[in-house]
């Protein structure tokens, strides 16, 4: 427990992590990989590159600050970070490693001397962290261990098939090398996948959902290739899955993991998604399907135009055999085929049929940050309550970029 001195020193940095928590950050990441280079396999260097992950770290580093008095209200923060770590293999020896380089970070950055009374507070606040995090983690490792067919680390998946879904996404049909059983996962929970990216010359990861329903045989990841634009690089590995993976590869996949999952199938399901975040909700379709309740599904798309529009042909197949299934799809550009639209333009949730939208459903949304935070809006003015909103964010803004 940190003493009082200590408390105070805390919060008294605060408004220093909301004016430079990035800078901090960033500087952090670079001493910590220049000198241990090792870890440049764990850490995604593309988020690197692209400034997200020390975007990402300030904010978790200045809520944990912010609420050093309150740890309670960090719950499902943390549930998130252990999720991660676990996909990732983080071991609990790394965490000295992650907190010497964030002590004297914090030293260098605010030239602050190491044997300060204000680094001797960060470092009490840093072990009680860590302390949370390896316990969780622990606990998380057993059970996965436990699980039949689960296991721990990495674990060699062959590409049994590509399909291209879009002009951007193809998805990988995966199976186990070694052939042994593969652990039911909840609908909507992601895979860490390792790949050696040739232009680094070492492995990366990277986390895709699982767009199918637990089957027992096979797993799939639709992966989006990230082309390079004015603002990021080019994805490194999503880029070499779609340049580089072929058909009998092997691959290295963490074991399922993640909190963003359907939590009922028996009853009314809305799915809301943009782009990519149609992955997880291909998923929980295809496990609500499965159930063939009487309850309406509703499943609203938002795409930029047809060439970008993916899995259209396995929502229609889904439906023909679970006509419980409402589909609503907004698309930015007019087709120019016969394809189905509702609406042209971005999706705007006021125009939809209220029957897509019941009252008493669970809704999920999933996308960028930009529109999951336009569609939290839409569905507490048309008052749906924030408990009944579960959200995904592919951006490294998370759920709170999301909602704020």
């Amino acid at each position: 427990m940190l003493n009082t001195q200590q408390l105070e020193l805390i919060k008294a940095t605060v408004p220093v992590l909301r004016a430079s928590g990035v800078a901090l950050t960033d500087y952090f990441y670079q001493r910590m990989l220049n000198k241990h280079p090792e870890l440049k396999a764990t850490f995604n260097l593309g988020h690197q590159r692209s400034g997200a992950q020390a975007k990402a770290l300030a904010g978790a580093v200045l809520a944990y600050a912010e609420n050093i008095e309150n740890l309670a209200v960090l719950g499902d923060a943390v549930n998130l970070i252990v999720a991660k770590h676990v996909s990732l293999n983080i071991q609990a020896d790394q965490y000295a490693i992650v907190g010497e380089n964030l002590l004297h970070s914090i030293s260098e950055v605010l030239n602050v001397p190491m044997d300060s009374d204000l680094i001797a507070a960060w470092a009490a606040a840093y072990g009680q962290l860590a302390d949370i995090l390896i316990a969780a983690e622990k606990q998380r490792y057993a059970e996965q261990a436990a699980t039949q067919g689960g296991w721990n680390g990495w674990r060699g998946f062959k590409v049994v098939r590509k399909q291209v879904e879009s002009n951007v996404i193809t998805s990988f049909y995966l199976q186990p090398v070694d052939g042994a059983a593969l652990p039911d996962y909840q609908a909507g929970q992601y895979v860490s996948v390792r790949v050696e990216v040739p232009e680094l010359g070492i492995k990366q990861p990277r986390q895709y959902s699982l767009s199918q329903a637990a089957n027992g045989n096979e797993w799939r990841i639709s992966v989006k290739r990230e082309s390079a634009s004015e603002v990021y690089a080019a994805g490194y590995v999503s880029n070499t899955l779609h340049a580089h993976v072929q058909v009998g590869d092997v691959l290295e996949v963490s074991h399922p993991n993640g909190d963003f999952v359907l939590l009922n199938a028996d009853k009314a399901n809305v799915f809301i998604s943009a782009g990519v975040g149609i992955t997880p909700m291909m998923a929980m379709l295809g496990q609500v399907a499965a159930h063939n309740m009487p309850h309406t599904t509703s499943f609203i798309h938002a795409c930029r135009d047809e060439a970008s529009l993916s899995m259209s042909h396995a929502i229609t197949a889904i439906k023909q055999r679970f006509p419980q299934l409402h589909t609503y799809l907004a698309c930015e550009a007019a087709p120019q085929s016969d394809l189905a639209v509702q609406a042209i333009g971005r999706l705007d949730l006021q125009q939809v049929d209220a029957d897509l939208l019941p009252a008493d459903a669970d809704y999920y949304v999933c996308g960028p940050v930009g529109f999951m935070r336009a569609q939290y809006q839409s569905l507490q003015a048309l008052g749906i309550p924030a408990a009944q909103i579960h959200m995904e964010a592919f951006n490294t803004g998370g759920i709170a970029a999301a909602m704020a």
